[in-house]
């Protein structure tokens, strides 16, 4: 069932989210590897933003000439993503909806989807059709860059998992948020994306979240995957 009160609630009054409108520089690197490694220019691709928030990284790259259309579960967010663009002066599809549901997209529509630490609040049934959904929707050769919660060597993930578990495998509760998280282990992410496409890189970042006024360190997977 999607978490949407509890995003509802997050964006009205943020602990987890960041304010920024700046995009994500994870995102940004893996543009640079499309255009070094792959040669792609970004202004030819249909880009779809699974969980897009407030709009930062949909309005930045429809700003570099991306046609870019986004999926988000919180109609406050949304709201703050199209005012931004407007402030921009670009043009981003958003469509307000869980990303565990079907797209409103034809099969094989977009180049490239993004999920930045998005699907981690999907259950298992959600994520099944995300997982499905995407693969639908890209094109063949598409890829998809996904930022996911890492549970190998995350002291924070362990705490969490031991005194907050869910009801499913390897999830939490944030009680304060009343949100469920899902988090992986490097055999667990593979498992669930190989079965849907190839794997290009793997990799894992430490980085920090700030929430309630805290600062944690956090593992992160960083993934590039493709339909093929």
């Amino acid at each position: 069932m999607p978490q949407t009160n509890a995003w509802e609630r997050e964006y009205r009054d943020p602990q987890l989210v960041s304010g920024s409108d700046e995009p994500q520089n994870d995102m940004k690197r893996f543009l640079k590897f499309l255009k070094k490694e792959e040669k792609i220019n970004l202004a030819t691709m249909t880009v779809i933003d699974l969980g897009c928030g407030t709009g930062r990284n949909a309005n930045y790259l429809a700003d570099q000439g991306a046609h870019v259309a986004a999926i988000e579960i919180s109609r406050t967010a949304l709201k703050i993503a199209e005012k931004r663009a407007k402030e921009m002066r670009v043009s981003v599809d958003y469509k307000l909806q869980s990303i565990g549901e079907r797209y409103p997209y034809s099969d094989n529509t977009f180049d490239l989807a993004l999920d930045i630490t998005s699907s981690n609040s999907l259950d298992e049934k959600e994520r099944n059709v995300y997982l499905s959904e995407t693969n639908r929707v890209l094109k063949s050769g598409g890829y998809f860059f996904v930022r996911a919660l890492c549970k190998d060597g995350d002291a924070n993930t362990k705490y969490l998992l031991k005194n907050s578990p869910g009801k499913e495998t390897d999830t939490y509760v944030i009680k304060e948020m009343g949100l469920t998280e899902r988090v992986f282990s490097k055999e667990d992410f593979i498992a669930h994306y190989s079965k849907h496409f190839h794997i290009v890189s793997l990799t894992k970042k430490t980085g920090y979240a700030r929430f309630n006024g805290k600062i944690y360190k956090r593992n992160y997977w960083l993934a590039y995957v493709k339909k093929v």
